[in-house]
């Protein structure tokens, strides 16, 4: 017999979420497609969304939070919320899986995916063909909804067009242009906010804060700032980041080190973050060779920008490498490679 689970904690949503999402409230429809860059909260207002739905007691803010639907969804057991995403992010952030994909995770006889796969796709539909178990709607939660293939897209087409009785999609993705036309044509569509640099410091800190142990310094402003510039200005993002165990000086030092070929800091780093570091800094060089600012690193800390052409060599290189960074052929040479040629872009030469 399954335990039954624990509820998650459940905050607040951040304040520029939580204004986005009395505006959505507000509006009719039975399918929104929530779009925009990672880091901005996609998943999280898609969420509160599909609580304050079925919440008993909703206001105009949202969910109440204490009524039997909203407890529901924090031991993620509600009958009437569908949440369609890839089985590793499932896994992840605590959604079941059916038993069949379950067990066969648990007996190793496959990996779990990193699609939405048309079987969940196919289930998902039949879920909106039951009859409701609670209250007056049933939701659909598709997230990220890059993730679906072509296949899985077609099956939650027709349903997503003419949904059977009461039932409401919240879809939330970070690439909507992925999505096919007929997707994205079928939901009303609601690009996400920026926060001000000050919202996003301000709540950076006290998230980070609240992450510290007892008697261990809490997350000071200056800390915040570099979380939030390494993440290029996105709060979600930089709280992973604060989460890494990043601090100020590393980060400001990471340039100048991977010029010098030291790839101490990256080392133990997942093999996509490292890529995610070099095309930052490659995104920076650029910036400051045609003349502008950079947006991830302090233009103090870069090393000499090589010329145009180099560097735009190099990024089509780490594009390339991005199509096969989850399935590399050998980790530690890859590693090596980029650390070289890193090097040897950041040389005096050029790199030429």
């Amino acid at each position: 017999m399954n335990a039954v689970p624990e509820a998650l904690p459940t905050s607040a949503p951040a304040p520029w979420l939580q204004q986005q999402l009395r505006s959505l409230l507000a509006q009719r429809g039975h399918a929104l497609l929530l779009s925009g860059p990672s880091g901005l909260g996609q998943y999280e207002l898609a969420l509160a969304l599909a609580r304050t739905w079925l919440c008993e007691q909703p206001t105009a803010q949202g969910a109440c939070g204490h009524c039997g639907s909203c407890h529901a969804i924090d031991v993620r057991t509600h009958a009437d919320l569908c949440v369609l995403m890839p089985e590793t992010l499932s896994l992840e952030l605590g959604w079941p899986l059916d038993e069949g994909s379950q067990k066969d995770i648990d007996d190793k006889k496959r990996k779990a995916s990193k699609l939405i796969r048309v079987e969940a796709a196919r289930e998902a539909v039949s879920f909106t063909q039951f009859t409701r178990s609670r209250g007056s709607t049933k939701v659909v939660l598709v997230y990220p909804a890059e993730r679906m293939n072509v296949e899985a897209a077609n099956t939650l087409l027709k349903t997503l067009e003419e949904p059977v009785g009461e039932v409401r999609f919240v879809l939330a993705t970070e690439a909507a242009h992925q999505l096919l036309p007929t997707i994205r044509s079928r939901c009303q569509g609601h690009a996400m906010v920026w926060p001000s640099p000050d919202e996003a410091l301000h709540w950076l800190q006290a998230q980070a804060s609240a992450m510290v142990k007892p008697g261990a310094e809490a997350a000071t402003r200056e800390q915040a700032q570099v979380w939030l510039q390494a993440a290029g200005g996105r709060p979600a993002d930089a709280l992973d980041w604060a989460r890494s165990g990043l601090n100020a000086q590393a980060w400001t030092q990471l340039p100048q080190a991977l010029a010098r070929g030291d790839w101490t800091l990256l080392a133990d780093w997942p093999a996509a973050r490292q890529l995610a570091v070099l095309q930052k800094l490659c995104h920076d060089l650029m910036a400051a060779a045609a003349g502008a600012a950079p947006r991830f690193f302090p233009a103090s800390t870069l090393p000499k920008a090589p010329r145009w052409a180099v560097l735009a060599t190099w990024s089509r290189e780490l594009m390339g490498a991005a199509r096969t960074v989850e399935h590399p052929f050998n980790a530690g040479l890859m590693q090596e490679a980029w650390a070289a040629r890193t090097r040897q872009i950041l040389s005096s030469d050029g790199g030429g």
